[in-house]
């Protein structure tokens, strides 16, 4: 059967029917989602110009492919989004920067990165650590190459041996007072940095973090700016020992990549020198804030956490076109198969995760407020918001990526067989978010960071000690213990997340405390204590996100939106808060008195929430307005034909190019005729 005018090229009925029966207009929804109804067209703009030669069929192609062939097309697909968006730079606004480079790794454009990009790190972590990095002078020196792509970059700081234990990094920069250079080694194969992206063979220059020696003393981690491969023939330079990592999971043509140094000499100039130095007789000055070595950490953070938010919206969307395609089941036996949307369990596995991720993209727009207001300090030598940033990006990047994890998974399960289909994407979408759990910094590893910040900030709260503003209700609980009555409103709901946050803090503090007064030591206190510490950091991050979804939904901005828009946020937002009330009602009903009707209560609140929201739910995904392109699945187009795409999917199949595959000749017809 040939695929030939297999998909309709008209709207699938039920999906045509969903959008004419919505509440509200997605065209304000997507105005909103996007950040402004100019920034929209910006965006469909970009869109239109960056994939209007978009090959689906090419892209189906791809998982086909080998590993060598996947990262050389990688690199192909990369270069020619660079090369379109500076055409499109030129076009539009010559000698500007809001095309070219800044859209190089956005969200907008991750599906013309085929099989990833292998020089996102580049711009995602490099750029800025040279940025925030490195004085005017070394900046206008080598800086601005790597921002023009004049050559290409990577973040080297994860080793074999050690990732998330910054402190334990083996790999070593000594001063030669003589040479007025560092010298640099991986002492072990522990030492030698593991996982950058594009280091494999994409990049010939890295920011490598090293412990500095100085007349063999230690002076801590810094960064330097390393060449690796020869600018004209990319081959390694002397000392230096670099190669590909091989398959994983997912990021397919990332080119991840191993490094190894022996004796490999770079100028004094080439350590980044805005907040440290070295000086030519030796003399080290030490940094104001040692934190500011990994400034450029939160700021990746921060997208991570943004980025999360998109990739679960992306799937909800697909696998809620699905669902309201799909039609299984009869609920009454008498009528057709209904949209399996109308399933209220259906309802339970698609509709959280669409609240979830506009959650998470609220709580990262303050996330970001935040990032820039603190960068503003720093410049003015203010110091004082980088441990609140610093717990809060952690926190973030850590909810988010796990919950966005979870969600997407909760996602491909709802569309059935049909969405383990690599043409689907959903596997690419969920192996792709999943890695973000452990890159730039574990997860378990940065709710440590969080639970010590807690355990500061609960000493505070006790000597009355102001708090960063996104813990003060550690004070408002520590001074009024007692939560009340339970009312179920959308305030008392989110005062009752930050009791049970609060009341988790608190007796983590006990536990680290009374350990200490036994005789522990404080570190080995902690590590004792860290599922305490790590359960009272994710209710905190819990306690920020509901809190700020309230204010975002019900505060001030609101008066900007239609009543029709508002009614269906705070749908939304009412999904939100007794979900997770419920999902987490172990800790609150610790601190919070509730009867078993008060239980019902919520139980009901949640299935009338999501019969609320299924009219609008297919209205609401079409407001994260993402393009055929962008999802490129088979499941998720506009126009429903699902059936059919996944159909014609399978027809190009690369196997089904040939009627009897060589391994019926060779293997499986001669075993048969054996046995006869």
């Amino acid at each position: 059967m040939s695929s030939r005018n297999i998909i309709p090229k008209t709207v699938n009925p039920d999906l045509k029917k969903e959008r004419e029966g919505a509440s509200f207009s997605s065209e304000e929804f997507a105005a909103w989602w996007a950040g402004g109804k100019e920034k929209l067209e910006f965006n469909r703009s970009v869109r239109e110009y960056m994939y209007k030669d978009f090959d689906y069929d090419e892209s189906q192609q791809l998982y086909y492919k080998s590993h060598e062939d996947m990262c050389e097309f990688a690199v192909k697909s990369s270069i020619d989004v660079a090369k379109k968006l500076r055409q499109l730079q030129a076009r539009r606004n010559p000698g500007g920067n809001e095309y070219w480079p800044t859209l190089f790794d956005e969200p907008e454009l991750w599906s013309l990165h085929r099989a990833g990009n292998p020089f996102s790190v580049m711009y995602m972590v490099v750029v800025d650590a040279l940025k925030t990095q490195c004085t005017p002078e070394q900046y206008k020196e080598f800086g601005v190459r790597v921002e023009r792509f004049e050559v290409t970059a990577t973040y080297a700081q994860t080793e074999l041996g050690h990732s998330s234990h910054l402190r334990g990094l083996e790999t070593r920069a000594d001063f030669d007072r003589i040479t007025d250079q560092f010298v640099l080694n991986t002492p072990s194969i522990s030492a030698y940095k593991w996982w950058p992206g594009g280091l494999g063979q994409s990049s010939n220059h890295a920011i490598v973090m090293a412990q500095l020696y100085i007349d063999g003393q230690l002076k801590g981690l810094h960064m330097f700016y390393v060449q690796l491969r020869e600018e004209g023939t990319h081959e390694p330079r002397p000392g230096v020992h670099i190669g590909e990592l091989g398959k994983k999971m997912g990021f397919l043509g990332v080119n991840n990549g191993f490094l190894g140094m022996k004796n490999v000499r770079i100028p004094r100039t080439r350590m980044l020198m805005r907040h440290a130095q070295v000086h030519r007789d030796g003399t080290y000055v030490k940094s104001p804030v040692d934190a500011l070595t990994y400034f450029a950490m939160l700021s990746t953070r921060c997208i991570v956490a943004r980025n999360s938010a998109v990739a679960l919206a992306s799937a909800a969307t697909i696998a809620t076109r699905f669902s309201a395609v799909r039609r299984q089941s009869p609920i009454d036996t008498s009528l057709p198969e209904p949209q399996i949307l109308d399933h209220v369990t259906q309802q339970l596995k698609v509709f959280p995760e669409i609240a979830t991720s506009l959650a998470y993209s609220l709580a990262y727009n303050y996330l970001r407020e935040l990032f820039n207001a603190t960068s503003r300090d720093i410049n003015q030598g203010n110091y004082n918001r980088l441990p609140e940033l610093h717990t809060l990006s952690c926190a973030l990047k850590v909810m988010s990526t796990s919950d966005s994890a979870a969600g997407i998974e909760r996602l491909r399960l709802a569309c059935g067989g049909l969405g383990y289909l690599a043409s689907a994407n959903l596997c690419n979408i969920y192996v792709n978010t999943v890695a973000a759990c452990t890159y730039e910094g574990e997860n378990t590893v940065l709710l440590l960071q969080v639970g010590r910040f807690l355990m500061k900030s609960w000493r505070a709260a006790q000597s009355g000690a102001p708090l960063a503003v996104t813990a003060s209700y550690l004070a408002e609980v520590h001074q009024n213990p007692e939560f009340g009555l339970w009312s179920g409103s959308w305030d008392n709901l989110v005062k009752a997340m930050q009791f049970a946050a609060a009341n988790k803090t608190r007796l983590a503090f006990k536990s680290l405390s009374n350990r200490i007064d036994n005789g522990e030591t404080e570190r080995m206190a902690s590590s004792h204590t860290g599922i305490e510490l790590t359960q009272a950091a994710q209710l905190h991050a819990r306690a920020f996100v509901v809190h700020n979804f309230l204010a975002e939904v019900t505060g001030p901005k609101s008066k900007a939106r239609s009543l029709a828009l508002n009614r269906v946020l705070e749908d939304l937002l009412e999904l939100y808060l007794v979900n997770v009330t419920l999902n987490n009602m172990s800790d609150i009903l610790r601190v919070v008195h509730l009867t078993d009707e008060d239980l019902n209560k919520l139980q009901a609140r949640l299935e009338a929430a999501l019969a609320k929201l299924r009219p609008n739910a297919v209205a609401i995904v079409d407001g994260f307005d993402f393009g055929d392109a962008q999802l490129n699945s088979t499941l998720g187009f506009y126009d429903g034909n699902m059936l059919e795409r996944v159909f014609d999917a399978a027809l190009k199949a690369s196997m089904n190019r040939k009627s009897v595959p060589k391994s019926f000749p060779e293997h499986l017809g001669p075993f048969m005729k054996s046995n006869i």
